[in-house]
C-alpha cells in the first residue's frame, strides 16, 4: 500500500452521501485496497490507467468566488483550471513525469517526510506517538504524503498531509497536519478557511496568537472524523491546517481527552515548523 492509497482510505468516508460511522479508518482502508486492486486489474487490460487517478486525491466544487475544498477526487484546482489530463505530471528525480499525483522520491517526498517528523515532535507531554511494527505493509499509526495539486502560471502547487496516532493510557487518537503551498485558491478569512477543511464546516471561532488571527473549529457539525482543527494562511499564501481527534479508528479505544487545548491548537497553525516553502 502506498501513501496515495492511504490518503484515499483516510478520506473515503467523505464522499459518502450519508454520515460515516465514527472514524472507521481500518475498514475504509480495507475496502479501498480491495476496490483498488480489482479496479487496477480491469483498467490494466483496458489501458485506461488515467481512470485510477480519478479516484485518489482531492476534488473541488467551486464557483469563481467560493472554491470549496473536498477530499476524494481530482485535486485542489483553481476555479478556472483546465482538465488535469491536458498537462503532464511533475517531473520526478529520475527526470521522468510522475505516474500520478503522489511524489515517491525527490525533494517533494522529502518535504512530506519532514512534515511527518515535525508532526511527531508536537505530541504533548503525557501522550505517546506509537509506530507501526517494522515491515508493516499497511501503515496506520504514522502516515505522510506529498501530492501535486495544480499548476498555476507554470508553477507546481503541492500539498502535504500527515497523520500521527497519539496514545494515552488505553486510548488512541489522532493528530493531522496538512499544508498547502503558495498558489492554492483557499481563502484568507480565518473561519472561512477553517470551515473549508475537508468540507467539514463546523462551529468556528477566531483565536488570537500574538497579532495573528487563526480560525479554529471547536465543534464539528455532523462529521465526527475529526473533533477540532485550526487553520491559518501565511502572508506568502501557504496554508496550514492542524486537526485532532480523540479516536483513531473504531478498532481502538478513544482517548479520554483531546491532546491540545483550543489556544494550543491555534498556536500550532502558525508554528514555523509547518510553514513549508
Amino acid at each position: 500500500m502506498n501513501e496515495e492509497d492511504l490518503r484515499a482510505g483516510l478520506r473515503s468516508e467523505m464522499a459518502a452521501t450519508t454520515p460515516p460511522p465514527p472514524l472507521s479508518t481500518q475498514a475504509a482502508l480495507g475496502r479501498a485496497r480491495r476496490t483498488q486492486v480489482r479496479r487496477r486489474a480491469v483498467l490494466a487490460s483496458l489501458g485506461t490507467a488515467a481512470v485510477v487517478l480519478a479516484v485518489t486525491g482531492f476534488a473541488v466544487v467551486a464557483t469563481p468566488d467560493d472554491p470549496v475544498y473536498q477530499p476524494a477526487g481530482q485535486g485542489l484546482l483553481a476555479p478556472d483550471a483546465s482538465e488535469e489530463t491536458k498537462e503532464a505530471w511533475p517531473t520526478g528525480p529520475d527526470g521522468q513525469p510522475q505516474e500520478d499525483r503522489t511524489a515517491r522520491a525527490g525533494s517533494r517526498y522529502d518535504q512530506g517526510v519532514h512534515l511527518l517528523t515535525e508532526t511527531v515532535s508536537i505530541v504533548p507531554a503525557g501522550f505517546t506517538a506509537p509506530q507501526d511494527p517494522p515491515g508493516t505493509i499497511d501503515p496506520m499509526l504514522r502516515t505522510q504524503q506529498a501530492q501535486f495539486e495544480n499548476r498555476v502560471n507554470g508553477v507546481d502547487v503541492w500539498s502535504y498531509l500527515t497523520s500521527v496516532a497519539v496514545a494515552q493510557g488505553k486510548g488512541t487518537g489522532r493528530v493531522v497536519v496538512e499544508v498547502h503551498a503558495a498558489g492554492n485558491p483557499l481563502p484568507a478569512e480565518p473561519c472561512d478557511l477553517a470551515q473549508k477543511f475537508w468540507g467539514m464546516g463546523g462551529q468556528c471561532q477566531v483565536e488570537t496568537v500574538g497579532a495573528t488571527r487563526v480560525g479554529v473549529v471547536v465543534r464539528a457539525d455532523d462529521d465526527d472524523r475529526l473533533d477540532q482543527w485550526s487553520a491559518y494562511r501565511h502572508p506568502d499564501g501557504v496554508v496550514v491546517f492542524v486537526a485532532q481527534s480523540v479516536r483513531l479508528d473504531e478498532g481502538f479505544q478513544a482517548l479520554t481527552k483531546l491532546p491540545f487545548s483550543v489556544p494550543q491548537l491555534a498556536a500550532l497553525a502558525v508554528d514555523e515548523r509547518f510553514h513549508l516553502k
